[in-house]
């Protein structure tokens, strides 16, 4: 990693980051952008393109492998733009407020480039400062424009005819097409899980091969929620010649947006796999990745590629992101929440900003609105759950599903897959549900269970139009927001430099909530999440239920045991909060101590079997 930064800005919805590079990268911050949405894309290119009185030919419906055309001049054209705007700023003069110094003045303190530009400044000779500003110059990079696909949003698309296309016209394999015939240098984000059909179409493209200087052009970026899972897909990329750059390693729930829990592994212990294990992991890799090249007739490499682990989920203070460095030996930081209330950096809506920046920690739950049956993490009042609940209100609950990219797997009621949250399928499944001969009290409850899901493809997008004058008549206005919690502990509306300064320590944005540590606020998550899991399984639980429900407990035992021993071991860091992150430990063995007890206890209905 050579720009000069130890944090970056994850994807956050669709909208909300889907110019930040173009805001962020001139001054070293890399970030990432969503290719879910191709058609937000092509509205964005066409609002800069009008904004910098650049040409715009639009890619139609009718234009063959239109959504990939389409990702991949919305990226060319962003990347163009930040170089543009990056050269700009390489050629300000080094004076208090100019583009060149704030870039300068956002570094950390340790880094060898900020120390230079200090150096600079408290040079007296007029002709050695202009030296030293003219190697600074020539020593800046741009952060890096990464995108990101999720792995499990690979519809299949069809033609007019309603016939099925070929496997590569799927969303996320167009989205991968697109990004891999982009300009750009730099990485896609694989999220969710993997996918085996796309990770093999990846080997389509040499652009993601190592060149004959053994570097790579096109990086992949593995986001993944321990170590076990970054093996087995690392692997399965290397038997195609495909080398994994960075595991972004994210908390299973403390994040923003989807959540994907792990049967109780905690993040400390899982860092603590990678720190322990990185250097096997690289070799065992690396083993396979040549063994794959040679086959291929490639060249093989003399030496393994380089190979980050990155962290990214509830981070919140300086202390936290430099001990995630120093401690873990993390390569870099992910910050993403908090970055919602830097309207400089993000687009977002005043309502949406003020709901945030008024949130509390009981505003933000873990809700069961994703239409792709995971769990996510929102707000309370959102403006698109209030359009959800009139139209319920009204009697029409469900979306028109205008963008249509979470169709997926659903053909309960139709021959192709329709959107949970869509009209289409509320109007079918509540059917069903009135000819079944439900109690009123069992109704009210799988009626919500159905109409609770929502329209994250309109929502997710629907800031980038309103904060972009973009927004059309046939449009929605309601707006899904997906916050960490992390979200609870910062209310101030906030410049970049302001957010970039608390990241590294030289002020704190956080406001008078009482924040715990991370690795306590994921506990806390965890066990609230077991809970649920237990109440929602005790009455008919399974042999298999009762089983997972003791793996889980078992693994947040050893993790609180860890952070125990940890905490213990630490003689300098976390000075003043240490003694108060092990009495947490405490009470949280206590509770699990209870909660183990009463899985114990649970009876398991011989008649469930699954």
């Amino acid at each position: 990693m050579t720009n000069p930064h130890t944090f970056h800005i994850p994807v956050m919805g669709i909208g909300f980051t889907i110019d930040t590079p173009l805001k962020v990268a001139p001054y070293g911050i890399t970030s990432v952008l969503s290719l879910g949405d191709d058609w937000l894309l092509e509205r964005m290119r066409e609002f800069y393109c009008k904004k910098f009185n650049l040409p715009f030919i639009a890619i139609t419906r009718e234009e063959k492998d239109g959504r990939a055309k389409r990702i991949t001049a919305y990226l060319n054209l962003i990347n163009q733009l930040v170089q543009n705007k990056f050269n700009e700023l390489k050629s300000s003069p080094f004076k208090k407020g100019s583009e060149i110094s704030k870039y300068f003045e956002m570094l950390p303190e340790y880094s060898s480039l900020k120390k230079e530009y200090l150096m600079m400044l408290d040079e007296k000779n007029e002709k050695i400062k202009s030296e030293k500003q003219e190697w600074l110059r020539n020593n800046i990079i741009a952060g890096d424009i990464e995108v990101n696909i999720m792995t499990k949003l690979d519809k299949d698309n069809y033609s007019k005819d309603g016939e099925k296309l070929p496997q590569e016209m799927n969303d996320a394999h167009s989205g991968l097409r697109g990004f891999a015939n982009s300009n750009l240098t730099s990485g896609v984000v694989l999220s969710a899980g993997l996918n085996p059909r796309l990770y093999s179409y990846i080997s389509n493209f040499d652009v993601f091969f190592p060149d004959e200087n053994e570097q790579l052009e096109k990086k992949v970026i593995l986001k993944v929620s321990d170590y076990r899972s970054a093996l087995v897909q690392g692997k399965f990329l290397a038997k195609k010649g495909i080398w994994v750059t960075e595991y972004r390693v994210e908390s299973g729930l403390n994040c923003g947006g989807h959540a994907f829990a792990t049967d109780g592994f905690l993040m400390g212990p899982i860092l603590e796999e990678f720190k322990q294990h990185k250097n096997e992991l690289i070799e065992q890799v690396h083993s396979v990745l040549n063994d794959a090249l040679e086959g291929m007739g490639r060249k093989k490499l003399s030496k393994p590629l380089k190979l980050y682990v990155t962290a990214q989920g509830g981070i919140g203070t300086n202390e936290e992101h430099d001990f995630l460095l120093n401690y873990y030996k993390i390569d870099k930081v992910g910050w993403g929440t908090p970055f919602l209330l830097v309207p400089e950096a993000i687009n977002i809506d005043s309502e949406t900003f003020n709901l945030l920046s008024n949130a509390n920690e009981e505003d933000l739950y873990l809700s069961d609105i994703s239409p792709i049956g995971v769990p996510f993490n929102t707000v309370k009042g959102n403006t698109k759950d209030i359009e959800k609940e009139k139209k319920i209100a009204a009697g029409k609950p469900g979306s028109p599903c205008p963008s249509q990219f979470l169709k997926l797997y659903n053909t309960e009621f139709t021959d192709t897959p329709i959107c949970l949250a869509s009209r289409q399928y509320q109007k079918l499944k509540i059917k069903e549900i009135e000819d079944q001969n439900l109690t009123e009290e069992e109704y009210q409850k799988a009626y919500d269970k159905v109409t609770t899901k929502s329209c994250l493809c309109a929502g997710l997008v629907m800031t980038a139009y309103s904060e972009n004058d973009l927004l059309k008549k046939s449009d929605g206005k309601g707006i899904a927001v997906c916050p960490g919690p992390n979200m609870a502990y910062f209310s101030k509306k906030s410049t970049l430099h302001e957010m970039v300064d608390h990241i590294y320590g030289k002020i704190s944005l956080l406001n008078d909530t009482y924040r715990p540590h991370m690795f306590i606020k994921e506990m806390g998550m965890y066990i609230d999440y077991l809970n649920n899991s237990i109440e929602e399984t005790k009455n008919n639980l399974s042999v298999k239920q009762k089983k997972y429900l003791e793996t889980f407990i078992h693994n947040l035992q050893e993790g609180n045991n860890y952070y125990q021993n940890l905490f213990n071991s630490l003689k300098d860091s976390f000075e003043g909060t240490k003694a108060d992150i092990l009495k947490e430990i405490e009470i949280v063995k206590k509770t699990l101590s209870s909660i183990h007890t009463e899985i114990e206890n649970l009876s398991v209905d011989s008649v469930t079997v699954n």
